[in-house]
């Protein structure tokens, strides 16, 4: 059966509005300049900047995938992005989210309110408050335990890691780690997190939040990440513009990128490189882990958080 012209263009037009691939875009939120840069993976060009209120920080998807959360910390607003297309859908009024994390289990979400000194625990279906746990001082990165029984946040002003039991909506432990304390990652049963006041990234016991190992990175340590392969884990050390590659197993130091300009967050695209954000730049760096080499492109102000939506599957 052959379609009429009008028929086909349709068609054609219906093509051409699609919105972008899943495989396509880049998030970057630029804390210093109040936007947040979509960026094309393939070509590294940035094709839009959306506005938002004040200061966007961190994300998180949704469990259900359908949504990619911002929190807009001084602008008291959760943003509410649709994770392929890239396009504001909606917003919500939110007190300081500064750090944002859902539980392993998809029923619980964590908000840390770093200026505000709380942590908030939000049924992640209804979106309503459960519990306010006030957090002197600066409760900053999150991270749960994989049976998501624990949450642990680190307090950049008194320079403790916080265990929260989920179910008795109760503090288990504070507990001194290191000198202003950033980013928390449970990996093979135990808590780490990167000293930012420091050059290490402290080992941490989850049963009583004893510090039992320190392993040497570099000064700023800051935030962990694993890629898919799991076999490594990345350590960005802002104040050294340094990323460091840890063994997976051992926790040795295996390798150092030098990244200058601030290296914070880190995402990985398909091909295996990673994505850095660099606070101090206004730029992202796209790193080949094997040859160390790196290319930049050009973002708002103070980038921080990134998210690429090429693992949204």
């Amino acid at each position: 059966m052959r379609l009429a012209p009008s028929l086909i263009l349709v068609a054609l037009l219906g093509f051409l509005v699609r919105p972008a691939a899943a495989e396509g875009l880049a998030f970057v939120l630029n804390s210093g300049s109040a936007s947040v840069s979509l960026v094309d993976v393939a070509t590294g060009r940035e094709v839009r900047r959306i506005p938002v209120l004040r200061e966007p920080h961190h994300m998180a998807l949704t469990p259900d995938h359908r949504a990619l959360l911002v929190g807009d910390s001084a602008g008291n607003e959760l943003l509410f992005f649709d994770p392929r297309s890239g396009a504001l859908e909606r917003r919500m009024p939110l007190a300081d989210p500064y750090q944002l994390q859902f539980s392993p289990d998809g029923r619980w979400l964590v908000v840390t309110g770093l200026a505000r000194n709380q942590i908030d625990l939000y049924d992640a279906a209804t979106m309503q408050l459960v519990k306010r746990f006030p957090a002197a001082t600066m409760p900053s990165h999150i991270n749960f335990s994989p049976d998501s029984a624990t949450v642990f946040v680190s307090l950049q002003g008194t320079n403790d890691l916080i265990a929260i039991d989920i179910a008795a909506r109760s503090v288990r432990w504070k507990m001194p780690v290191g000198n202003t304390p950033a980013g928390v990652l449970w990996h093979n049963g135990k808590v780490l997190v990167g000293i930012m006041g420091g050059a290490y990234v402290a080992v941490v016991d989850p049963r009583d939040g004893r510090v039992v190992e320190k392993v040497h990175t570099g000064r700023g340590a800051h935030v962990l990440f694993v890629p898919p392969d799991g076999k490594v884990i990345y350590a960005t050390n802002r104040v050294d513009g340094t990323i460091s590659v840890l063994d997976a197993t051992t926790l040795k130091e295996l390798r150092v990128f030098k990244v200058p300009g601030g290296p914070d967050d880190i995402d990985f695209a398909p091909d295996g490189k990673l994505w850095v954000t660099r606070r101090f730049a206004h730029s992202v760096a796209v790193l080949d882990p094997k040859t160390g080499d790196f290319t930049t492109i050009e973002v708002g102000r103070s980038p921080h958080g990134i998210w690429l939506n090429t693992h949204d599957h």
